[in-house]
This record gives structure tokens, C-alpha cells and sequence, in this order.
């Protein structure tokens, strides 16, 4: 196993954050206000799904209203990204009253967090798509991450040691192209420090040799536990990928440095130097309560530094959400009118 630096400097973000104003924010707060308000009363089954089309629209025609100066630094970043391939946006709106950090890492009821959940798939629409995964977090497009005990050591967002720079769902054929975290809690001594580093910054940094290794397919990705795969599947893994595709001077990057394997020799070697190029460039920063941020998963790995939770009802609780440029090429896998792709067939090792 390949291991980041523990002793990451942090900031280096402060070029892409956006913070906003407290009439920005407040503007912010009255819309998505607006659109909880105008949602109908939960019914004795519970508040209506997130996954339902007409309520993901009425939320994409308001998130119009956003306030101009972040609907600008989403959209340049969905179009163009920027040289670190993350964005963050502080004083996003929260809920008032929050309930206890749930301790199994899943949120009974996403109504009783309205403002947050709207106010993130409110960014999120201006990023793409919402999408989510059936093997993952029960496909719910909104998604919890805590610390669960029991879970310390797993290189999973339910662990709380250092988690390893990777693309999020990399061996996903309809990974999302967009990763976003709304920080509800941070950790109680803010140590907690989420980290991102982009192949357009790593790239100088690689020999020719170490680049045309990267671009074969020499590689495969064990699948996240998190899918939820047991007995035989346990195994699963991605069909031999490569590291690097797409042009030369802007490539796209696929890895994981907890979970890929190089198939061969020169593979396994170019991949020790990318994890180098990688640690080099390194930036990263403590979320707070009503930080958003966004990595774009096609060109920035992302991780997070060790934390010691305290299993108190007030440890880190952030909330993820995952956009694709182009939903409809996941349409053979998902069912009419929803955004979950059906549970992934694995593939085992050879």
C-alpha cells in the first residue's frame, strides 16, 4: 500500500474558495427556504423520495436564483475547472437545528435536514446531474459520511484514519465526473484536513517513461467495499484500465492509491511516481459547518488526513453528492425516471 504524507501543510485553496457575503448567504438561506417550505407534508410513508424527476426539476429551475457570483464560479468550473480542480464555496446554508451525527453513518430522514439537502442539489444542478449508485448507501443521492465505530482503520469514508488520495468510484463505468461534500460538523479538534491534487499540476513532475506507462491499460481497481459486495464478490475488480487518457496536455486521471493494482512491472513503477507527483501538489483544508466543496473526479484525486472521532453525537459529519456531465449515458443501467444505476455486475480476478 502506497502512503501520503501525514504532515500535509494545509491551505493552498485560498485562490479557488469563495466566500460569501452575508447577503449572498442570506439570499442563499430565503431561497431554499422557499422551495422546503413549498414542499408537500411528509405522509404517513415518510417525506417523498429525492429521486423523482419533477422535484429534482423544480429544484433545478430555482437553484437559477442562486446568488449570481456563485452560480458564475460553478458553472466556469463545470466548463473550464481550474489548475488545483477544486472549489470551494463557504456560508452555504445549513439547518438551524441539527440532529446528532448519526452514529451508523446514515441519516434516518433526509426532511429533517431540508435546507442543507436543497441547498446542495441546488449546486449540484449547476455542476450536471445528480447520480447515484444502488450498491452504494442504499442509492440515495444525498449520502451521509460519519465516523462508524468499529470502522477506524477501513480505507472508507467511515474510517477515521488517513484516507488515500483516490477518483471516487474509479472501476464505476459511470463514475461521476463531480464529487461534492457540505460539511454539517467538523471534527471536534480540526484535524480533519480534506486534501485534492490535480494530474494538470502532477504532470510536469512525471518522466516521458512514467506518462506512456500511465496511458496503458496496466491497472485495475478492487471495488469499495462500501458497494456493499460479499461472499464471491468480495473480490470484485475493474477491467484493466489506464491511468491517464485523453490529450496529452490535459489528460484525464483515474486512481487509487489504496485500491489499484498495476498488472505489471512498469506499470507498478510508474505508479510509485505518480503517487510522488501527486504528494508534491497536495492541497487541502479543514471543512466547517456550511463549507461545500467540489472536486472534479476526472482530473483531482482527493483524500482526507486522520481524526479521532469521539462518538459523542457531534463528530465530523459531512453530506456527499455526485453529478455526471451527461446522464443519459448511464440510461442503460438505471431505471426509467431515476438517477440510481442498477448494482454493478463485478468482475473477479483472473
Amino acid at each position: 500500500m502506497l502512503t501520503q504524507p501525514q504532515d500535509i501543510a494545509l491551505g493552498g485553496v485560498e485562490e479557488v474558495t469563495l466566500e460569501l457575503t452575508p447577503d449572498e448567504a442570506e439570499r442563499f438561506r430565503r431561497l431554499v427556504t422557499e422551495m422546503a417550505d413549498s414542499l408537500p407534508p411528509p405522509g404517513l410513508a415518510g417525506p417523498e423520495p429525492l429521486d423523482v424527476p419533477e422535484l429534482l426539476a423544480e429544484i433545478e429551475v430555482a437553484a437559477r436564483w442562486l446568488p449570481p457570483r456563485m452560480a458564475r464560479a460553478l458553472s466556469h468550473f463545470r466548463r473550464a475547472g481550474n489548475p488545483h480542480g477544486t472549489l470551494i464555496v463557504r456560508n452555504v446554508p445549513l439547518d438551524d437545528t441539527l440532529p446528532p451525527t448519526p452514529a451508523g453513518g446514515v441519516a434516518p430522514d433526509w426532511s429533517r435536514l431540508p435546507l442543507a439537502t436543497l441547498a446542495q442539489l441546488a449546486a449540484v444542478s449547476w455542476l450536471g446531474d445528480v447520480i447515484a449508485y444502488a450498491d452504494e448507501k442504499g442509492g440515495r443521492l444525498v449520502q451521509d459520511v460519519t465516523p462508524v465505530r468499529g470502522d477506524e482503520a477501513r480505507q472508507e469514508n467511515s474510517g477515521s484514519v488517513m484516507l488515500e488520495m483516490h477518483t471516487e468510484d474509479g472501476f464505476h463505468p459511470f463514475k461521476p465526473d463531480f464529487l461534492t461534500l457540505l460539511c454539517l460538523r467538523a471534527d471536534h479538534e480540526r484535524r480533519a484536513c480534506t486534501t485534492s491534487g490535480a494530474i494538470g499540476r502532477a504532470l510536469p513532475l512525471l518522466s516521458a517513461e512514467c506518462v506512456s506507462a500511465l496511458r496503458e491499460p496496466s491497472f485495475r481497481i478492487r471495488h469499495s467495499s462500501s458497494f456493499g459486495h460479499t461472499g464471491d464478490d468480495a473480490g470484485a475488480v475493474s477491467p484493466p484500465l489506464p491511468v491517464l487518457s485523453g490529450p496529452d496536455a490535459a489528460p484525464e486521471l483515474v486512481a487509487d492509491f489504496h485500491a489499484m493494482e498495476p498488472l505489471d512491472d512498469a506499470a507498478a513503477r510508474a505508479f510509485g511516481e505518480l503517487h510522488d507527483a501527486m504528494c508534491a501538489v497536495l492541497v487541502g483544508t479543514v471543512l466547517e459547518a456550511g463549507d461545500l466543496i467540489v472536486i472534479d473526479n476526472r482530473s483531482a484525486v482527493h483524500g482526507r488526513t486522520g481524526f479521532t472521532p469521539r462518538y459523542d453525537g457531534h463528530d465530523r459529519w459531512l453530506r456527499r453528492c455526485f453529478a455526471v456531465a451527461d446522464l443519459r449515458r448511464s440510461r442503460g443501467v438505471r431505471v426509467a425516471g431515476s438517477q440510481v444505476c442498477a448494482p454493478l455486475r463485478p468482475t473477479s480476478r483472473p
